[in-house]
């Protein structure tokens, strides 16, 4: 599959969320929206940057902008997340994969020499009509939703 680029339309999806029910991307139509995908739950990244871009969250807002979480975790896995950490953002739960795979951040990982297939570290900002403007790949989370919030602004 072909790696998506700024400029196309984003993959849609209808994930279940945090706290029950479900979002959809096309119900946020006319929104900016701030996608991040991470590894797992409660891991020490993927926990540094979900605290990062919460503590954002009013200023993301200011800027018309909504921040979604999503990783290959359930949502009663996600709630307990939240729950510990304080979490303000949105999160969905993608146990089946297939956002993860439309957006092409399920990959193959090595640690200690050992291949597995798991999450790139990943954001992708869509902008009000649905299209990709930007996207971050293999991020780095120290300073990544300052950058992000700077790229909202600037949309």
């Amino acid at each position: 599959m072909a790696e998506l680029e700024a400029g196309q339309t984003a993959p849609n999806f209808n994930l279940p969320r945090d706290g029950g029910g479900s979002m959809a991307l096309a119900d946020l139509s006319g929104r900016k929206v701030v996608l991040y995908f991470y590894p797992k739950d409660d891991t020490s990244g993927c926990t540094a940057e979900s605290i990062d871009f919460s503590a954002l969250k009013p200023e993301f807002e200011t800027a018309g902008a909504i921040v979604i979480g999503m990783s290959p975790d359930s949502v009663k896995s996600h709630d307990k997340f939240k729950a510990k950490h304080g979490l303000a953002v949105d999160l969905v739960a993608d146990e089946e994969r297939k956002t993860l795979e439309a957006y092409g951040v399920w990959v193959e990982k090595s640690m200690y020499g050992r291949k597995y297939m798991g999450v790139e570290r990943s954001t992708f900002l869509i902008d009000a009509d649905g299209k990709i403007a930007r996207i971050w790949r293999k991020v780095k989370v120290p300073g990544h939703a300052q950058a992000v919030l700077e790229a909202v602004r600037a949309l």
